[in-house]
């Protein structure tokens, strides 16, 4: 995650069957350069930002950690207090679609929008 402002999307990242045709796509076409990812047994992708050394994004086999999550890619939105931007998204029609996990230093959430767009939402 990057240390971006509340509200601003600290990282975009998706699960998917075929994380290694669908790096490779990304790869072609946008120029990112691939950085794979021992996840135990098989790899992860993180995109880097061509000619830089600046991660992008992540595609991740839909498998171990991200089994549950939902396909296509998943912003990562940064909040300052992820149980009340929790207690709100419920107030306003929203569901969890994972529970709250711990990553690094902080802890995220994965929840869909009253339209059914699936988000994360993520405390530093």
């Amino acid at each position: 995650m990057s240390d971006n402002e509340i509200g601003s999307v600290g990282w975009m990242d998706m699960s998917t069957e075929d994380a290694v045709g669908v790096s490779r796509f990304y790869s072609e076409v946008v120029g990112f350069q691939l950085a794979p990812t021992d996840m135990g047994g098989y790899e992860d992708f993180t995109l880097v930002a061509p000619g830089t050394r600046s991660p992008v994004a992540g595609v991740c086999h839909a498998r171990g950690p991200n089994e549950d999550f939902p396909g296509g890619w998943l912003p990562y939105f940064i909040v300052t207090d992820l149980d009340r931007s929790l207690q709100k998204c419920h107030e306003l029609g929203g569901k969890t679609l994972i529970e709250s996990r711990s990553y690094g230093d902080g802890r995220y959430c994965v929840v869909q929008d009253p339209g059914g767009t699936a988000t994360a939402l993520y405390q530093a």
